[in-house]
């Protein structure tokens, strides 16, 4: 089916006709130029080369092609073909424009010249014989019910009657096997926004404007809508590619192949695939792909992809979906020893949604700069040439799609003494602008956002004037508006806020040891300097009650989003690698804590595991995980060895200690599928087992891969070296911050001594597990972010690719099983903001399973993060939403975090009220959800109108998907 709706549409290209396998772009007008008008009513680029290759088929046809015919021919063609092209010179000598059927007459014409009768009567009879077979399949179409008179303008500038029939084929397609949908509503609708002379181009774009118009009433307009946009996708896939004009979803499962090697091809060719591609069996991977899969998109997904991940070139995109994940997987398996089966394997992984890879490995895996991985985490020294260094490293990481975490906590602090130049040092902030704008100016070719966190200790002497990078107000060459930072906090710290004693600030260049202590080591360092600040020995330090400190870390995060909270001791006395060196921070997101020094950055290769796949009748199905899990593994081991790497440091870290990080996406979904609140013990108790079952198996997975490839360098003396596995670790971090300030649940229901007796033998990775945000490929395969409770049930998400409506389908069904979703219960979800709970015909069950995310109180999030934590080697970008947050709110909650044994937090998402803008098909807006953030408490000593913390689908985010 076509993409065009325009007059006499053609169901395949005209393979001895000579120019509907010419090149696929819009012809531009040129003196003495000649372009062909082809039966679809694109006009393209006259040329040679297409005309020789129909005669010699025309030839082959009749004559074979045994090798004493083939000179003859060869001649023959490049004689005949001479004569067409003269032809049409002589005839327009300053260039003009042709239809296929004359140059299709001119080649009949100079084979009975040339007397070659039986090549002619049988190119006569063939071209008879697709005549018939267009006028058949333009005769399937049922007539139109819908009558409109009104013309189309083609891309050559033509015009052309709009063919309903074929535009209401199209919209009843898309239709198909969805409930609740109304093929007649689409296309009235569509109707209503055309006029006389549209371009064709506008008349697909309203098809799937308005089938998006209505998701916000039936979820599955959505896939309605996707579809609509896939079709458009294959016409401009296929024809590039010179495959078909266009072709139907059913029509896509044998050229979905065929579509495959000439993607292939072609991207080689135009140096965007690595040529490693090429040399896999193409036929055996096309014909494992499954094109149904195709019809798995919702509208965002879909959208997503083709604004942002499909190769494309001149900005015409030549990847369709499935063989986009067939890239991907081919790119992950290209040193496997059986690459086709290993690329099949990953191919149904990705294709499924069971899993999906992280954005850096959808952007490039495949290409000619593999850069795979997700996260950089750096330190950066306390020398003028280390720090620009680091700045440049940042550059480079962040062209090519990587995010970053900087560790500043070395660079002296403001007043510092420089002894090179006998002054006084400007401190850690002036450096913090220029990362800000590095990563304005890298922008990872205008895919994404460069992103950077910086991370501070919360004893640096800058620390102060650090919480205030990202407000609106102050001098402007300290402020970065652009960038994330982050609080990189001791335990002593926050045992001196709860016993509210005073804490002590240095500058790391007089305790340069406090960098890389932890625990009870970093306690006695730390408490000696202090000695030697009351003795008089060391000059530079302030002294200040540690609950001001914390008041104003907790106001600064409210006012501005930032600095977020990070823990530095369990991060360190729970990493397996303390044998080898120090986490001095996470990174971008929160959820990866690696060592770092001066001659290592730390990498991370991330894919996340979609729950919501893997929920069965009676539960978690495990059987199917472990399957998941295996695959997953293997995918991210093989990132780091195919991983293009920017700066060495980066490649030395990472061969060294082969570091992965599997998360999870979709436990929103997961909840909803058994019928679980999220702000119930029962969720806390899903929380902890699946985590513990994604642990138990991507450690088994690890050891399973060691045994094959080998443990990775720095096994040996590591914790997994010592049978001792996360959950172990917990016991490390209580003996060396106390029992009374670790209150972490140590329940588990799996056997794990055959899996610690596996690990102690060897581990492939250094660490296995992280929960990354997910923002973006959660998007992609239709669940909820990560670990994230459902922001509204009804709202507009806003990031790079556009505006799309999000409506909760789980809780559309639940009201339709009940007789309650109707126009009245869209508005109500409007007026209210996507919150069921103001809403009195919604039954209470109802309401506590569909609460929103500032519905849940936060202690249900914390402590389901506190029950995934202790199965985690690393951690978790854990957002924490808080309606009406005041300063005890936000104590309380950030206290209850380190107690339970957290990590790391992420963003904090404090709003107070919300309020959607009524949109529907009436006006043709689309709904618009606007927040403002409620007026914080006295304490805080905050305007009033302050701007909403974070965004609800923050870009930045995205370099950790």
């Amino acid at each position: 089916m076509q993409t065009d709706i325009s007059q006499n549409p053609q169901a395949e290209a005209q393979r001895n006709g000579g120019t509907d396998d010419q090149d696929q772009s819009i012809a531009t007008t040129a003196p003495g130029q000649l372009r062909v008008i082809k039966r679809n009513g694109k006009v393209v680029s006259y040329t040679d080369d297409k005309i020789t290759v129909a005669i010699t088929k025309a030839f082959l046809a009749v004559e074979g092609g045994t090798a004493a015919a083939s000179s003859r021919i060869h001649e023959t063609v490049a004689r005949l073909t001479e004569q067409v092209s003269a032809t049409f010179k002589r005839r327009m000598p300053s260039g003009g424009t042709i239809h296929i059927e004359e140059i299709q007459d001119q080649v009949e014409l100079a084979l009975m010249r040339a007397g070659e009768h039986k090549v002619a009567r049988d190119y006569v009879l063939y071209r008879e014989r697709q005549a018939v077979k267009r006028a058949e399949q333009a005769h399937d179409l049922p007539e139109a019910t819908h009558k409109v008179d009104m013309s189309v303008t083609m891309e050559d500038g033509s015009k052309a009657p709009l063919d309903m029939a074929r535009l209401e084929h199209l919209i009843r397609t898309a239709c198909e096997g969805l409930a609740e949908v109304d093929a007649d509503k689409i296309i009235k609708e569509t109707v209503k926004n055309l006029y006389d002379g549209v371009s064709i181009n506008d008349v697909n774009t309203s098809m799937v404007m308005t089938a998006r118009t209505l998701i916000e009433v039936e979820p599955n307009y959505s896939l309605v809508t996707a579809r609509l946009l896939m079709d458009k996708i294959r016409a401009e896939a296929l024809q590039f590619l010179g495959v078909a004009e266009r072709a139907n979803q059913e029509e896509m499962e044998a050229l979905y192949g065929q579509a495959l090697q000439a993607y292939i091809t072609k991207g080689i060719e135009l140096e965007l695939l690595s040529p490693q591609l090429g040399e896999f069996d193409l036929e055996k991977l096309g014909a494992a792909m499954k094109g149904e899969r195709d019809l798995q998109f919702s509208y965002l997904g879909l959208q997503t992809l083709y604004d942002r991940y499909f190769i494309h070139h001149n900005d015409t995109r030549i990847e369709l979906p499935q063989c986009f994940f067939m890239r991907v997987a081919m790119g992950l398996a290209v040193e496997e020893d059986d690459r086709e089966a290993r690329a099949i394997e990953f191919y149904n992984l990705l294709s499924s949604f069971d899993y999906m890879s992280s954005t850096p490995t959808l952007f490039n895996a495949g290409t000619l700069r593999p850069q795979l991985s997700s996260c950089y985490l750096t330190t950066v020294p306390d020398d003028l040439h280390g720090i620009y260094g680091a700045i440049q490293d940042n550059a480079m990481l962040s062209k090519f799609a990587g995010g970053l975490g900087n560790d500043w906590t070395p660079v002296r602090a403001l007043g510092s003494y420089i002894k090179g130049t006998n002054g006084k040092s400007q401190g850690v902030v002036p450096f913090l602008k220029v990362v800000n704008d590095t990563a304005v100016a890298v922008n990872q070719g205008g895919k994404r956002k460069g992103a950077v966190c910086a991370y501070l200790e919360t004893w640096h002497m800058d620390i102060e004037e650090f919480l205030e990078l990202r407000k609106n107000t102050g001098d402007d060459r300290r402020r970065t508006h652009d960038m994330n930072s982050a609080n990189w906090i001791p335990d002593l710290f926050m045992k001196r806020v709860l016993n509210e004693e005073d804490w002590t600030l240095f500058s790391p260049n007089d305790t340069p040891d406090l960098h890389d202590l932890y625990g009870e080591a970093f306690e006695k360092a730390y408490l000696a300097y202090e000695e030697k600040t009351r003795s008089g020995e060391l000059k530079l330090f302030k002294r200040i009650p540690a609950i001001n400190l914390w008041r104003k870390m907790l106001s600064m995060l409210f006012e501005t989003g930032h600095p977020w909270f990070t823990f530095k001791d369990p991060c360190n006395l729970r990493s397996p690698q303390q044998h080898v060196g120090v986490v001095h921070s996470s990174n971008l997101c929160t959820e990866i804590t690696l060592n770092t020094s001066q001659d290592e950055i730390a990498v991370c290769n991330l894919g996340s595991v979609n729950l919501a796949q893997h929920i069965g009748d009676n539960g978690l199905d495990t059987d199917k995980l472990q399957r998941t899990v295996n695959t997953a593994v293997r995918m991210l081991d093989n990132v780091i060895d195919i991983n293009y790497y920017s700066v060495p440091q980066a490649e030395r870290s990472n061969m060294k200690h082969r570091p992965v990080g599997l998360g999870i996406m979709g436990f929103q979904d997961a909840l909803y599928k058994q019928g679980i609140a999220y702000a119930s013990e029962q969720a806390v108790d899903f929380a902890d087992k699946s985590m513990e079952a994604v642990s138990y198996y991507a450690i088994q997975a690890s050891a399973k891969l060691a045994e094959e490839r080998g443990a990775y360098q720095t096994f040996d003396g590591s914790l997994w070296s010592q049978g001792i596995l996360p959950i172990d670790s917990i016991d490390i971090l209580v003996k060396q911050r106390g029992e009374e300030y670790c209150k972490v649940d140590r329940s588990q229901t799996l056997d794990w001594n055959s899996v610690r007796e596996m690990a102690r033998k060897g581990m492939r990775n250094s660490n296995v597990m992280a929960i990354a945000p997910t923002a973006t490929i959660a998007n992609i395969t239709g669940v909820s972010q990560s670990i994230e409770p459902t922001y509204q049930n009804l709202y507009v998400k806003s990031n790079l690719s556009g505006e799309f409506t999000v409506v909760n389908p789980y809780l559309v069904n639940a009201l339709k099983e009940r007789g309650l979703w109707d126009n009245v219960m869209v508005n109500d979800l409007k007026y209210y903001d996507g919150s069921v709970l103001p809403i009195e015909r919604v039954p209470d069950d109802l309401k506590e399973q569909y609460r929103t995310a500032f519905e849940v109180e936060p202690r249900w999030l914390v402590e389901a993060a506190s029950r995934r934590q202790k199965w985690i080697d690393q951690a978790q970008s854990l957002n924490l939403y808080i309606a009406e947050a005041n300063g005890k709110k936000l104590d309380v909650t950030y206290k209850m975090a380190w107690l339970l044994g957290l990590k790391t937090t992420y963003y904090l998402r404090a709003i107070g009220a919300t309020q959607a803008e009524k949109s529907t098909i009436n006006d043709g807006k689309l709904n618009r959800v606007s927040s403002k953030v409620e007026e914080p408490a006295a304490e805080f000593g905050q305007a009033a109108d302050v701007p909403q913390a974070c965004s609800i689908d923050d870009p930045d985010c995205e370099a950790c998907q």
